[in-house]
């Protein structure tokens, strides 16, 4: 359990780059997850694999 709580993040915003609730692990993959900030109050879809982010078209 130690090593997956090293290789772990907290997704930021990519509208307003403000940390979120949502944190991923190394082995986590999402695609078309809905990211909800509460700090500018926008929701992005937006795909994760490998502690690499990016927003879904």
């Amino acid at each position: 359990m130690d090593n997956k709580q090293n290789d772990s993040r907290w997704i930021r915003c990519p509208i307003c780059d403000n940390k979120t609730r949502t944190k991923v692990y190394a082995d986590t993959v999402m695609f078309n997850f809905p990211l909800y900030c509460q700090k500018c109050k926008k929701e992005t879809k937006i795909d994760v694999l490998q502690l690499k982010m990016a927003t879904s078209k």
